[in-house]
């Protein structure tokens, strides 16, 4: 098995490799054909005559799978495997494999960029002084916006997984004081365990890091921001529906809470009626976190690694279905 040439196939390449990382190592596992992008319509025709098939966010279904009979193997391009039917992979007998805990480090630090931009206000400075006004001042210094010491703020952490804990210890180094809401028994020296209710009410500055499940879909609720501070500040880097949008925005702009900091959202793409997109004191960068160059080149040998396992029939270690 470990001689014979597969046809492998990647359906939505251009977000792993946008161009400054090579396919030469998946290459040599096989006939490698990269799709930048590839609409619903063409997923059967692209993919017809691959056995090894390499997703992101395409949707592989049933009906997919049905019409694909070399069809053998299905590399996600990501954690998250939410675009894959594993019922149905199971049914045709089609082994799924992800692409764990490749960003953590990087999706922390983002964690951290939105932090130090609200409370901080590094580009809104840089801008100023660009526009001329620092030439202009009368005195050494002026201060375009607030500036706020993160010591001694309390950083409340939904979720402690990979990338919770490396916030939590991004944050202590910073000398915040860390609570979380986690179904971890016992936590790290440093960090005390809270009920939900308890973090919303107690942090300066919230950071959502834990899956999309039904129990957390729209987890951030009018109710929730309810009970926050009013100089409180919301960072999502996990998953959109996570938040409640709207019910964000209205706190928003209405005072309620003084920033919010996100990186993903509901629909992306965003629809550009979405209420973030104009909400006040709200930061968005377009589902980044995840894409350092350092980050996107371990997803890469990660995402080979699982190919060579499969053809040379060892045990797959990130299989998933």
């Amino acid at each position: 098995m470990e001689n014979r040439k597969i046809n492998i196939c990647i359906l939505d390449g251009y977000t792993l490799n946008p161009g400054d990382l090579t396919w030469e190592a998946m290459s040599s596992l096989g006939n490698l054909t990269v799709y930048d992008r590839t609409a619903p319509e063409n997923v059967v025709e692209r993919a017809l005559e691959a056995e090894v098939l390499l997703v992101n966010k395409v949707i592989i279904g049933e009906e997919q799978m049905k019409a694909l009979p070399n069809l053998k193997f299905i590399g996600v391009l990501a954690t998250g495997y939410n675009n894959i039917d594993f019922d149905a992979a199971k049914r045709h007998n089609i082994i799924v494999a992800n692409v764990p805990a490749y960003s953590t480090e990087s999706v922390a630090q983002m964690v951290f960029a939105h932090i130090l931009n609200i409370y901080n206000n590094v580009g809104k400075a840089a801008e100023s002084v660009r526009n001329g006004d620092w030439v202009n001042s009368v005195d050494f210094t002026y201060m375009p916006s607030p500036q706020i010491e993160l010591n001694g703020k309390t950083l409340g952490i939904v979720g402690l997984g990979n990338t919770g804990m490396a916030t939590a210890r991004i944050a202590l180094g910073f000398g915040l004081k860390v609570i979380a809401y986690s179904s971890k028994q016992t936590l790290p020296e440093g960090i005390e365990k809270v009920g939900l209710d308890e973090l919303f009410s107690r942090a300066d500055i919230l950071s959502l890091n834990c899956p999309l499940t039904e129990t957390t879909r729209d987890l951030v609720n009018k109710e929730r921001i309810g009970m926050m501070k009013n100089n409180a500040v919301i960072i999502n880097t996990g998953r959109g529906p996570l938040v409640n949008e709207q019910d964000l925005a209205d706190a928003l702009n209405e005072g309620r809470i003084m920033a919010a900091g996100v990186d993903v959202l509901s629909v992306e793409a965003p629809k550009a009626d979405n209420p973030l997109l104009t909400a006040k004191n709200c930061y968005i960068t377009p589902h980044i976190a995840w894409a350092t160059v350092e980050a996107r080149m371990r997803l890469m040998d990660i995402a080979v690694m699982n190919v060579r396992q499969y053809v040379k029939g060892e045990n797959i270690t990130n299989r998933i279905c």
